[in-house]
């Protein structure tokens, strides 16, 4: 029967030859029908754009005017959702070539990159993890060896969120939320539930939630791949500043692993004060023993070879990471091919591995399939690519220049009044406004042309905005990790205004302090940039 085809097959045509038409149902047309507000929001994009081009007059070439024009139209369907996400991050293939900005050729080098490849191989060794169950039986092993005998509910906390924290290094942080989120609440199951809870098993479900919620952000920050804000960050880094010494995988852990850290703490330390009292201990020691979490662990029965050999090519993947330039006295192993290989080469080589090795289930099948792969998240691979593109295209246009005239007045401004300034700017932008994500995208091009106005070195503002982005933590919409913690009912948004304001307050007194200091020397910021 002509329905039962399987629409993978590649001799399948592309359309249907027997199916009948269906009859789809008619329906009335009316002036009222188009006068919507979604209609609206797309509109909004190209009006502002038009009235821009009319208006709008510079002293430089035409081309940053209608750059400008162009960035409007993109952050407007941004910012309003007009269209997916995805689409309007490849609407500057069309846009750039359009209103003269950049040929199509250079427009679509941008969409594809060392950074971009890194988030490709990256979430391929993810889809591996996730096929296989790998990170629950790692979450359930550490959080084991937190619990404590009789239950300790500082540990445990600690525990749950350091292995959220710790997963989220490595994978996309929304992507550690969705698998840890169960895990968390797998184990508060075992607690009372309805009006017979107490208030301390009741708070400690509020700090459990809001922990995982939290450190899967926070994790993310740690590494390049935990998050997509630190690729956009490096890739405009790279493109806006292609003399300067590139941020590799290394070089942003040395920074970003004691910055999550410290972080980190601080949240551990807000949960504990706001949410475990004294008679927590009693409370849940009826309820939670390790008995509980090694009979879930049995359930996964023994390691069987494709896990281990994925978990053998993760740890290569890392150590190839961390050791392929490591100082200028030791370069590492990336020296061997002249500076040609960068950590997006790794990650490519270590997932094509998945696709080699055979993972002794099935005759023939191997660790990973081409099918798994369709769950790739085309929707950030897409945006770091119309990153790229936008920070290409206001060097190239002329936009920079202007921008850097009408910011003089900061010159005089003092590093540590603008800094944290960023930093809150950008969290309330994700948090009432856009993803991180996109709020990243919008803001770094403009902190580059202010830090060239205030003599600052650039990274100075770049990544306090950046980081700053991803402080959204008190409102469920702010950011996907926080709708996962919001939609388990454990949580209200009280608490989430709670903690996340205390959280956002300690996390950009962290970053404020820790930029200047060990950021100045693990960037070489005391060196100038190009």
């Amino acid at each position: 029967m002509s329905g039962d085809h399987n629409p993978d097959d590649p001799k399948n045509p592309l359309l249907p030859i027997n199916d009948p038409i269906e009859q789809l149902p008619s329906s009335s047309f009316s002036l009222k029908s188009l006068v919507t507000l979604k209609i609206f929001y797309v509109l909004l994009g190209p009006l502002l754009c038009a009235i821009i081009c009319l208006c709008v007059r510079f002293d430089g070439p035409v081309t940053s005017r209608n750059m400008l024009a162009v960035l409007t139209w993109v952050f407007a369907w941004w910012l309003t959702e007009a269209v997916p996400m995805p689409i309007t991050s490849i609407a500057p293939l069309f846009l750039f070539p359009l209103f003269g900005i950049a040929s199509a050729d250079s427009v679509a080098r941008s969409y594809m990159d060392d950074v971009i490849t890194l988030v490709l191989g990256s979430f391929i060794l993810v889809l591996a993890v996730e096929r296989y169950n790998i990170h629950r039986r790692l979450a359930l092993n550490i959080t084991m060896r937190f619990c404590g005998d009789p239950v300790n509910p500082h540990l445990l906390l600690l525990g749950i969120c350091a292995t959220t924290a710790f997963l989220s290094m490595w994978m996309h942080n929304v992507a550690c939320a969705v698998m840890m989120m169960p895990v968390a609440t797998g184990i508060l199951q075992r607690l009372p539930m309805g009006p017979n809870q107490s208030i301390h098993v009741g708070n400690f479900c509020r700090a459990v939630i809001l922990g995982v919620s939290y450190a899967a952000a926070i994790g993310g920050m740690s590494t390049l791949t935990g998050t997509g804000v630190n690729l956009i960050l490096v890739a405009m880094w790279k493109s806006s500043f292609q003399e300067a010494k590139p941020i590799g995988f290394s070089t942003w852990f040395f920074f970003g692993f004691p910055l999550a850290l410290l972080i980190f703490f601080a949240l551990w330390a807000i949960l504990c004060l706001l949410y475990l009292s004294r008679g927590s201990s009693q409370a849940l020691s009826a309820y939670l023993d390790k008995a509980h979490l090694k009979r879930q662990l049995d359930m996964l029965g023994p390691m069987a070879f494709a896990e281990k050999m994925i978990l053998v090519v993760f740890a290569m993947l890392i150590a190839l990471w961390m050791t392929r330039s490591i100082t200028e006295d030791i370069p590492g192993w990336g020296a061997l091919f002249h500076g040609r290989v960068g950590d997006g080469t790794v990650s490519v080589m270590m997932a094509t591995l998945l696709f080699i090795i055979p993972n002794k289930k099935s005759k023939g099948e191997k660790l990973m399939d081409w099918n798994e792969c369709k769950k790739l998240p085309w929707n950030i691979i897409l945006l770091l690519g119309a990153g790229f593109a936008i920070a290409d295209g206001v060097q190239s246009s002329g936009l920079a220049d202007v921008l850097s005239k009408t910011l003089d007045f900061l010159e005089q401004a003092p590093y540590l009044a603008i800094a944290p300034a960023v930093c809150l700017i950008s969290a309330v932008i994700t948090e009432f406004i856009t993803s991180n994500d996109a709020t990243a995208t919008l803001l770094i091009p403009l902190l580059i042309q202010i830090a060239k106005t205030m003599h600052v070195h650039p990274l100075l503002l770049m990544i306090p905005g950046a980081v700053g982005s991803q402080f959204a933590f008190m409102l469920p919409t702010g950011t996907p990790t926080n709708i996962i913690g919001f939609t388990t009912g454990h949580i209200d948004i009280q608490d989430m205004i709670k903690t996340g304001l205390l959280l956002k307050i300690a996390g950009t007194a962290i970053l404020t302090f820790v930029m200047p200091t060990l950021g100045a020397y693990v960037f070489g910021i005391h060196e100038g940039v190009q």
